[in-house]
Order: C-alpha cells, then sequence, then structure tokens
C-alpha cells in the first residue's frame, strides 16, 4: 500500500513563478537556541536574508529597529520580528 501512495503526485503543486528571495523567518529562528542576546543573533544570523511582506531584508537591518536586546523564547524573537516587519503575505513577484 505504501509503494502506491509514493507514486502519487503531490498533494500541494508548487508553481512555476518565480521563486522567493530570503528564508522564512521560522527557519531563521529555527537555527538557533534559546535564549538569545540581539547582539548573540547578529554575531551567528545577521547577515541571514529573511522573506518579509515587503520584500527581502537582511535580519541585521530588521534587528536594528527592535527596541528588545534579550529574547527569552523562540516565540518571542519572531513576535518582536514580525512587529517590525509585518505579518502579511510575501510578495512573489
Amino acid at each position: 500500500m505504501a509503494d502506491e501512495e509514493a507514486d502519487e503526485a503531490p498533494a500541494v503543486e508548487l508553481g512555476e513563478g518565480e521563486s522567493v528571495e530570503g528564508a522564512p523567518l521560522a527557519r531563521v529562528a529555527s537555527r538557533l537556541t534559546w535564549p538569545q542576546e540581539k547582539s548573540s543573533i547578529l554575531k551567528k544570523e545577521g547577515d541571514a536574508v529573511i522573506r518579509t511582506p515587503s520584500g527581502p531584508q537582511t535580519l541585521e537591518d530588521v534587528l536594528a529597529d527592535v527596541d528588545e536586546t534579550y529574547f527569552d523564547t523562540r516565540q518571542t524573537f519572531v513576535n518582536d520580528v514580525q512587529d517590525v516587519v509585518g505579518r502579511g503575505p510575501v510578495a512573489t513577484e
């Protein structure tokens, strides 16, 4: 039965447009352990380009607008970054 399922087409078809530049914020956040200081995040992932509703941005540029200097959890970090960049869909074109 498992072999038959493997031969089926994927459940979600991928679009044929241009790929979106940058990494999802969740992927960048998952590469870190928590808690983290802002300075540590900048050293480790500051040059990472993340996807935002207004286009790709470096994490360093985004964190410059975040007032917090210490993130106790991954969710705190994600929420603070999303407060700066927004929570809308990422443009594909």
